[in-house]
Formats: C-alpha cells, structure tokens, sequence
C-alpha cells in the first residue's frame, strides 16, 4: 500500500547537504535528556522514529557517522555544517531515530514523554506534564520502537 501525502515527512540539514524522505508514519517524538544527546544537539535533543526502510537518504554528500558510547549506537550528522540528524542502535528492532527539529513540517507528531532524566541539565525543569523517566523509556513511550 502507497502512503498517503499525511505519511510523506521530508527533512534535511541546515547546509543542504543531507536530505532525507520518510514514509509511512512517523513515531511521535521522545526527548532525550541523556549526557550524550546533550552534547551532540547543544541542548536536549528531540527524535521521532520510523523502520529504517523506511528512510530515504535523497543527498548524502556531507553525511558522516559517529560511533556513540557503544558500538552498536552510532549518530547521523552534517560534515559541513554540523547538524544532527539520526541515531541508531542496533538493538534488533530496526528503527532508526530522526530529530524532530530537521524535518520540513512535522505537522501532526506530537511530544510524548522524555527519557534519561537521571541525566538531565541542572539549568533546566520539565513542567509539561508529559509521562518521564529516569532511563529509557522502559518501553512505555516505544509504541514503534526507536529511541
């Protein structure tokens, strides 16, 4: 079955030089207040989800991958201007993560909890009264997988 143009998100980098297309829905967006999100994205980091295959890289001439703290994680950024873009693990479930914040028009995905929160910032609180947890999200925000 054929997406539907509601199922179709486009994103890229600020440079242009990754574009992407994602088809079929989208996971709503978990934020990650982990140490290593917050040291990737400057801040929190925002990410949606979707199978891998359904991931479309459609210019990856600046695109270069970073090992994370295993290496079985690894991140998806812009070699040219820096932007963060995917995170995968692979951890048997076959999603891949995609900031929220690089897409075209995230029109109907909404935020849904926050993780790591063991982790998180002291120069900051969460008061939006959205589901939170100390880790990962022990599989509660997970609907589809990804992280």
């Amino acid at each position: 079955m054929k997406p539907t143009p509601d199922e179709i998100y486009t994103g890229g980098c600020l440079c242009g030089g990754v574009r992407y297309r994602l088809t079929g829905p989208c996971r709503d967006v978990i934020v990650c207040h982990c140490e290593n999100c917050r040291r990737t994205h400057g801040h929190v980091s925002a990410y949606t989800a979707v199978p891998r295959e359904r991931l479309e890289l459609l210019a990856d001439a600046t695109l270069a991958w970073y090992h994370d703290a295993s290496p079985d994680t690894q991140r998806g950024f812009c070699r040219h201007c820096g932007a963060s873009l995917f995170w995968d693990a692979d951890d048997g479930k076959g999603m891949i993560s995609v900031a929220a914040g690089s897409l075209d028009d995230s029109r109907d995905l909404k935020t849904i909890g926050h993780i790591f929160l063991v982790e998180a910032g002291k120069y900051y609180t969460i008061d939006d009264g959205l589901p939170r947890f100390p880790r990962g999200s022990e599989g509660a925000l997970e609907r589809d997988g990804g992280g």
